[in-house]
């Protein structure tokens, strides 16, 4: 998902907020983890009463692995990146690590390479690549491509006005 703050009338920079897409809460989370364990369960119990003594052990397992499983996708469905462009410099901060890395905006070049079987978004300057956006989907990557280079030549015209 990609979140774009246009520039105020007093504040000269454009942010942008790239998120995966994500529509399950920590509450959903829970229900759903409570409610697959439940089933599981459920299903273990019915084998031990046929016989199969072993059954709820391996759903015990089988539980903790899922909502471990869960909760670790649920995890990196909220990392995010903030793309901050003003008339001097491009800062990208990676959420919820903090990384921050600085370029200067008229010389970034917005790069979309075909790599794996997917397009990678990349900017690159003074021969330094980043790739941004990765958690995007493919048109959601290709659109913000798009965007990027729209902002970034609109500050290079203001500059040079």
């Amino acid at each position: 998902m990609i979140v774009l703050r246009p520039a105020a009338a007093g504040l000269p920079c454009v942010t942008m907020w790239l998120r995966p897409n994500r529509s399950l809460s920590r509450r959903g989370l829970r229900r759903l983890t409570m409610a697959l364990v439940v089933l599981a369960l459920t299903t273990a119990g019915l084998g031990a009463w046929q016989g199969n003594v072993f059954a709820p052990l391996f759903a015990l397992v089988e539980s903790a692995a899922m909502a471990y499983a869960l909760r670790v996708a649920w995890r990196a469905g909220g990392r995010s990146e903030r793309i901050t462009i003003d008339a001097s410099s491009m800062v990208v901060r990676f959420l919820p690590s903090r990384h921050i890395i600085r370029f200067q905006s008229h010389w970034v070049r917005v790069l979309l390479e075909r790599g794996n079987g997917r397009h990678r978004l990349l900017l690159s300057s003074h021969g330094h690549n980043l790739e941004i956006g990765a958690f995007l989907a493919e048109q959601e990557r290709i659109e913000l491509s798009r965007k990027l280079m729209v902002l970034l030549a609109d500050i290079s015209g203001q500059q040079r006005k």
